[in-house]
């Protein structure tokens, strides 16, 4: 009889130990719902954040771009506030200028395309008529009407360009 006892105390232990053990991995349920709740208002947080920090950069993205440009627009109303003045002095002061916008453009990553007799590049030129030209090789580009320019590698304008061709093509 004192094995059926032992038996019934085992049984008695099994269930309190396995009650101890579910309460246990309910508490630690619990802990990694709560976990999981706090991380996820943090993602949410950590997202309204950037959306907000990029939203501030694209406001003020050309900020120093804008004060660079702002000793140019100075230099600009300097001149045509000088009134009356030698003409070649007034150009030369044009001149200046211009070379600062340039410089400041320069910085920024503009660069122009200079095509001239260089073969046609559909990327970088646009083609607006073709001439006959036996100074230079067909296909190559033998006027630029207007400058193409590329930003920091890419092509913000392309070259607006006449192109080459042999002298009595399509006359037939």
């Amino acid at each position: 009889m004192e094995e059926l006892g032992t038996d019934k105390d085992k049984g008695a232990h099994k269930r309190v130990s396995w009650k101890k053990r579910c309460e246990k991995k309910e508490e630690e349920l619990a802990d990694c719902v709560d976990t999981l709740k706090r991380l996820q208002a943090e993602f949410e947080n950590y997202k309204k954040r950037i959306i907000r920090e990029q939203s501030q950069f694209l406001e003020f993205a050309s900020q120093n771009l804008i004060g660079e440009l702002l000793p140019v627009l100075d230099n600009f109303e300097r001149a045509l506030a000088a009134g009356e003045c030698n003409r070649d002095d007034f150009l030369k002061g044009i001149e200046l200028v211009c070379a600062q916008f340039k410089k400041v453009l320069e910085k920024e990553g503009l660069q122009a395309i200079d095509p001239l007799g260089k073969h046609f590049d559909p990327h970088e030129h646009e083609a607006m008529m073709q001439v006959e030209s036996d100074e230079h090789e067909e296909g190559t580009v033998a006027e630029v009407l207007q400058k193409g320019y590329l930003l920091k590698g890419r092509v913000i304008r392309p070259a607006i360009v006449k192109v080459a061709r042999k002298s009595g093509e399509g006359k037939e």
